[in-house]
């Protein structure tokens, strides 16, 4: 169950996913599969290769994508998250979802 993301949001990350740009959409999350995860950011990027390589930096896998056919995306929980939004510069979706 997702929330804490509102339709403006959603909508700017597809515009840029559509794009080919990669881009990060924060939001709270439950799922019993994932114990201690309140939050996951879907990282997201129409270009595959592009998206393969952003992932290879931080050893993500190219297994590990999503491949929704309009917005394939990785998605970040727990320490990955954490590490990755900071290496980016992410502060804001970091201080909004209290992501340490």
């Amino acid at each position: 169950m997702a929330f804490g993301v509102n339709r403006n949001e959603l909508r700017q990350w597809k515009e840029q996913v559509s794009r080919g740009e990669i881009a990060f959409l924060t939001h709270f999350w439950l799922d019993d599969r994932f114990p201690g995860c309140d939050t996951v950011t879907k990282v997201g990027c129409r270009d595959l290769e592009k998206l393969e390589r952003w992932g290879d930096q931080y050893g993500l896998k190219p297994q590990w994508i999503h491949q929704d056919e309009r917005f394939p995306h990785y998605d970040l929980f727990g320490d990955v998250q954490a590490r990755i939004l900071k290496s980016e510069g992410i502060r804001a979706q970091i201080e909004r979802f209290n992501i340490d």
